[in-house]
């Protein structure tokens, strides 16, 4: 999960801070020396991390906080707002032309994923209204094209190719002209990438910026490669030149230190994080929800918009009054984990809700990928009477389930305390369930 690592440190130091009446200096510079350790673990540049933590002290040392009757809250407040600033403040929007043809150049390492990325985005424009074009300008790499236009084909998005012995200049060159002649209103160019930087990837990005006019160039990064993530955003900032930066792979990186340091060191806005291999998964990079995520006070808004995108609010509303009613069986169960794991997993919502992270501990797993086909089949291994009542599940019982679902009877009595764990934890929910996805006031009430 992005930032576990990084969110734990820095969850111990503020519990620390929060259990003070009072604090002083000293307990300030105790505390803000672990949070300098945490985010220098977490692959943070050094340079950054020295001026956060000196930005952090210079606020945190003065009167109104040390007399402030939550002094220790008052810190977090500062390093709440001091993160969002690092990470840039505002949103950035991606710069689309209101009329014409925008094109944007997609650059990037090998192996950073920028040609899935590169479907991922245009499936979010198509998604917004616009007519993307996919072109694939990368004639190395092999299956690079196939790549493309398989993931093309599963956005419903066009892809330009010329073949591979075409020069890149000329397949970026007539994919523009295909998109003014066809109606297409964003070109996507998804250039070559190489292991290392080098002067001829370099040379290749240069001759197509001078040839096409190139609106936006967008660098994809992997964040899981910390500090030279950022090492490469600099360096391509310097030879081409970069109007933003798309972080993936953020999903599988604990520390985040490249998402806490780009903004910083390039000056160039990180427009959008890859969050999964779905081609659904690339979202939006708020600074604000970024930073309550990291401090472990969930982001609530975000699954919001998951939940508008990924849950029927039918049966949303239909397992809700089953919880009510105590009538929540595994039948229900199998469709909450479907439900969820459109939305990225159980281990990505309940990071979203403030609070819940330590409840996630033991039960993230329920919701694996690689164990759903055998939890399905005990479920599926149960007589409907079982699904419906977990409550007469005996030790014969589950001997005969575990035989017919070709697994041990550890997973099946496994499986049942995960169900009881989570069936007790989503009826303790404070203020999140209801009718529906939203209450009063524009809360949000349990997606599933």
């Amino acid at each position: 999960m992005a930032f576990e690592s990084l969110s734990d440190k820095l969850q111990n130091v503020f519990k620390n801070l929060r259990g003070k009446g009072r604090l002083s200096e000293a307990d300030v510079k105790a505390s803000l020396k672990e949070v300098k350790m945490a985010l220098l673990e977490a692959d943070v540049s050094f340079k950054v991390v020295k001026q956060f933590i000196k930005a952090v002290e210079e606020r945190a040392i003065g009167a109104d906080v040390m007399n402030s009757l939550t002094p220790g809250q008052q810190v977090i407040k500062i390093v709440h707002e001091e993160l969002i600033r690092l990470m840039g403040s505002e949103t950035t929007e991606l710069k689309l032309n209101s009329s014409g043809i925008t094109v944007l150049m997609m650059m990037g390492l090998q192996g950073a994923g920028k040609t899935t990325t590169a479907a991922k985005l245009a499936g979010k424009l198509k998604a917004k209204g616009k007519r993307p074009l996919l072109a694939a300008c990368d004639v190395y790499r092999p299956a690079a094209i196939k790549q493309l236009q398989v993931n093309g084909e599963k956005q419903g998005v066009e892809v330009f190719t010329m073949g591979e012995n075409q020069k890149p200049v000329n397949i970026a060159r007539g994919a523009y002209e295909h998109a003014r002649k066809n109606g297409f209103n964003v070109v996507i160019l998804d250039t070559a990438g190489r292991l290392h930087i080098d002067e001829d990837m370099m040379k290749e990005l240069q001759e197509i910026r001078e040839n096409v006019p190139i609106d936006q160039t967008l660098l994809t990064v992997d964040a899981m490669t910390g500090q030279d993530a950022v090492n490469v955003a600099t360096a391509f900032e310097e030879k081409i030149g970069i109007d933003g930066v798309i972080l993936t792979k953020l999903d599988g990186d604990t520390r985040g230190g490249a998402a806490l340091s780009i903004k910083a060191v390039t000056g160039k806005p990180i427009l959008f994080v890859g969050m999964g291999e779905k081609l659904s998964d690339l979202e939006q990079f708020y600074p604000d929800r970024m930073a309550s995520r990291i401090l472990g006070m969930g982001d609530v808004l975000t699954l919001i918009e998951k939940a508008q995108e990924n849950v029927d609010e039918e049966k949303a509303k239909a397992m809700t009054q089953k919880l009510k009613k105590a009538q929540f069986g595994f039948d229900d169960y199998l469709e909450s984990m479907n439900q969820m794991k459109k939305m990225g997993g159980l281990s990505s919502v309940l990071a979203m809700l403030p609070g819940l992270g330590s409840q996630m501990k033991g039960i993230e797993d329920a919701i694996d990928e690689k164990k759903m086909a055998r939890t399905e089949a005990i479920i599926l291994s149960m007589t409907p009477k079982e699904r419906s009542n977990p409550e007469i599940l005996n030790p014969s019982r589950k001997h005969r389930i575990a035989k017919g679902a070709g697994v041990d009877i550890a997973e099946v009595n496994r499986l049942v305390k995960q169900f009881e764990q989570m069936r007790k934890m989503m009826k303790q929910m404070p203020g999140m369930m209801g009718g529906g996805k939203f209450g009063k006031r524009g809360r949000l009430k349990f997606p599933f």
